[in-house]
C-alpha cells in the first residue's frame, strides 16, 4: 500500500513523498498513524541539517490495522505507541540488565511518523488506554525529560534550573517538582515573540517558582542571588552552549544532566576539566534510547501528573506542516507543542 509523509532539511525544505509498504511480514505490524509530535529534532533538520532529506517524526501514537501471522502482543483496533528505537533483547548488554545500553536496536527503516502510515516489527509497539492519540504522543518526549530528570537525582527540597523552555524542559520541570524539588527555575530566550510568550506562560501554569529572559536577564545573576552557593542540580534542554551557564550556577558537589542537541555545527564546547575535578561537578548525558521508560510516561500521562492540556497548543495536517514548522523556527506562532494529525 502507500503511505504519505513528511522528510525535510536546513532551510524550512520540507517535503511531501509518497512511498509504498511492502506487505508485512510474519513478525511485522501495519500501523495507522494518527498522531504525531513534532520533536525539537525535527526542527533542527528544517533549520539547520544540510545534508539529505530526514524522515521527519518519531513521537508517534496510532492504531494497529494489520498484524503479521507471528504477532500475539497485539491486534488491529489496538491504539499503540511507535518507538522510534526499540532494544534487541538478546545482545549482552540487554541480557545483563542494561537494555539502555543496546546497539542493535530496531528502529523505524527510515519511515517519518509524520505519515500516513508504517511496517514496525511488533516488539516495537507499547499498548495504551484511557488517553486520546493526541496526548499520548507526548509519551516520547515525556521518556526523554524523565530520564533526564531521574539521571540528575534530585533530592527533597533541592534546587532546580531548567535551561530551555521548550517542551522537554517543560516537562522536566514539572517532573523536577514531582522528584521533590523546592525551587524550580527555568531559562528561555526574550519574550519578544508568539512562542516564547506561550512558552514563558506555560511555565507559570506548570508551577516554575522563576523564569528567566536569556539576553535580558544573566542566568548567573538571577539565580545565585538566591542561592549564593549554587543551584543544586541543572538539566540543560537547551542547545549545548548553555552548559557555560549550568557551570556557573551548580554548586559544589551538584550535577548537570543534559539533552540539548545542535546540527549546525555548535555542539562543541569547552570545558574546564580542572574545574569539574575541583569542584566535584558531574556532567551527565541523557540519552533515553532505546524506548527507555515508555510505559510509566504513559502512566503520568494519563493520570495528569503531566497534563498534556498544557503542553499541545496546536494541531496541523499536511497541508499547513510549512506554516507550523516556519512559526517554530521563527517564533511568529504561540506554538508550544505541536502535534499532526496526518489521517484526521
Amino acid at each position: 500500500m502507500k503511505s504519505r509523509g513528511l522528510y525535510g532539511r536546513k532551510f524550512l525544505d520540507i517535503q511531501e513523498r509518497i512511498t509504498e509498504l511492502a506487505p508485512i511480514d510474519e513478525d511485522h505490524v501495519l500501523v495507522k498513524i494518527h498522531a504525531c509530535g513534532v520533536c525539537g529534532t525535527d526542527v533542527n533538520f528544517v533549520r539547520d541539517w544540510e545534508e539529505d532529506y530526514m524522515p521527519l517524526g518519531h513521537e508517534i501514537a496510532g492504531e494497529v490495522i494489520e498484524v503479521g501471522k507471528n504477532v500475539r502482543s497485539v491486534k488491529p483496533g489496538d491504539k499503540v505507541i511507535v518507538e522510534d528505537c526499540t532494544m534487541c533483547g538478546i545482545c549482552v548488554d540487554c541480557k545483563s540488565g542494561h537494555p539502555e545500553l543496546c546497539r542493535n536496536m530496531y528502529d523505524m527503516q527510515g519511515q517519518p511518523g509524520m505519515g500516513e502510515y508504517m511496517s514496525v516489527r511488533f516488539n516495537s509497539l507499547d499498548r495504551f488506554e484511557g488517553l486520546d492519540y493526541v496526548s499520548a504522543c507526548l509519551t516520547e518526549p515525556l521518556a526523554v525529560a524523565l530520564t533526564s530528570v531521574q539521571l540528575a537525582e534530585i533530592p527533597f527540597g533541592a534546587s532546580v534550573a531548567i535551561l530551555g523552555n521548550g517542551p522537554l524542559g517543560l516537562m522536566a520541570a514539572r517532573l523536577a517538582r514531582v522528584r521533590g524539588a523546592s525551587f524550580v527555575a527555568i531559562t528561555g530566550l526574550p519574550k519578544d515573540n508568539e512562542r516564547e510568550r506561550a512558552r514563558f506562560f506555560a511555565a507559570e501554569k506548570i508551577g516554575c517558582d522563576l523564569m528567566i529572559e536569556v539576553g535580558k536577564q544573566s542566568v548567573e545573576d538571577e539565580l545565585l542571588s538566591r542561592f549564593p552557593k549554587g543551584i543544586d542540580r541543572v538539566i540543560v534542554s537547551s542547545p549545548p552552549e548553555s552548559i557555560y551557564d549550568a557551570l556557573k550556577v551548580i554548586r559544589f558537589g551538584g550535577i548537570i544532566t543534559f539533552f540539548g542537541l545542535h546540527f549546525g555545527g555548535k555542539s562543541t564546547i569547552n570545558v574546564d576539566i580542572n574545574d569539574l575535578i575541583f569542584r566535584k561537578i558531574t556532567l551527565r548525558p541523557a540519552f533515553a534510547e532505546p524506548a527507555i521508560n515508555f510505559p510509566v510516561s504513559m502512566k503520568l500521562l494519563r493520570e495528569k501528573v503531566v497534563d498534556p492540556e498544557l503542553l499541545i497548543t496546536h494541531t496541523f495536517s499536511f497541508g499547513s506542516a510549512l506554516d507550523v514548522f516556519r512559526g517554530i523556527v521563527e517564533g511568529s506562532q504561540p506554538i508550544v507543542k505541536a502535534v499532526m494529525t496526518p489521517n484526521a
